[in-house]
């Protein structure tokens, strides 16, 4: 009688499964025209957001200067100032600061537009477990940002100014200070999308909780790695960048292990069902 029943479940549930596979098999020309889609999406965003961003660069040049103005905040007779050298430096340095507001801004839709690019080749449960991502993405982008500004560049530039002496003083260029502090918030928003990216890679079972802690050594050489290669060449920044990126490691550990328990309560539950049902 089991038997019988068997086949009516499968017949029951295929539609189920053929819905959610709807759309996963489109051809490799189709999939090329979403992806030149979502690129001219997320271009027109980005100078929509450039233009925007360039008519306020004063006021993005002025939030940036807050770390360099704290340096100096105790020594009043200490003059801010910045200098450029060139007649195009100023004008150029205003057009990088509005193509860094302009990715700061559009992360989110960025990002959004990755996920739209993958969601028709996902399954429907796929889909869902990627909503939480696309939410938590921006937000470790601010957090990377957040503490750039507030902790890594006030220190790194405590110590460059710790170095003055009566003869030589700190007078740094315009565009070498805003690239310095852009360059910093911009490796740490995305090096902070580390729990991010393997807690998802965990979701679709790439990696698990064993993998990440036999790859402890390999992820600290990593990071030096890469705290060395995106951050400006001062030991500040790099030590500021490797140490929450190792934090983040062990975060992502914890947010696998969580999501690797759930899964197998999952699939418990299922097989206990399956078992129940072909008992019957």
């Amino acid at each position: 009688m089991a038997d019988a029943k068997q086949p009516q479940l499968e017949d029951k549930n295929k539609p189920e499964v053929e819905d959610e596979l709807a759309g996963s098999e489109a051809p490799l020309l189709e999939h090329l025209i979403e992806l030149r889609k979502r690129l001219i999406n997320c271009a027109i965003a980005i100078v929509v957001l450039m233009v925007g961003c360039f008519l306020v660069s004063k006021n993005i040049f002025d939030i940036l200067l807050g770390p360099y103005r704290g340096v100096y905040a105790s020594d009043p007779t200490h003059t801010i100032e910045l200098i450029y050298t060139a007649p195009q430096e100023l004008f150029f340095t205003e057009l990088n600061l509005a193509f860094f507001g302009a990715i700061f801004l559009g992360f989110p839709f960025l990002a959004s537009q990755i996920y739209l690019f993958m969601a028709p080749g996902l399954y429907k449960h796929e889909r869902k477990a990627l909503v939480p991502y696309l939410i938590a993405t921006p937000v470790f982008f601010v957090l990377g940002a957040l503490m750039v500004y507030f902790t890594v560049l006030p220190m790194a530039l405590h110590f460059f100014a710790g170095m003055e002496t009566e003869e030589i003083k700190l007078v740094p260029r315009v565009s070498e200070y805003l690239g310095f502090a852009m360059t910093l918030i911009l490796a740490f928003g995305i090096c902070f999308q580390l729990p991010v990216v393997l807690t998802l890679l965990a979701q679709i079972d790439l990696v698990n909780v064993e993998m990440l802690k036999k790859g402890r050594r390999y992820a600290v050489v990593g990071i030096l790695i890469v705290a060395a290669l995106i951050t400006p060449p001062d030991p500040i920044s790099q030590i500021g960048l490797a140490l929450p990126m190792y934090a983040l490691y062990e975060l992502a550990i914890l947010s696998v292990r969580v999501v690797q328990k759930r899964r197998e309560a999952k699939l418990a539950a299922e097989n206990a069902e399956l078992s129940g049902s072909s008992s019957e």
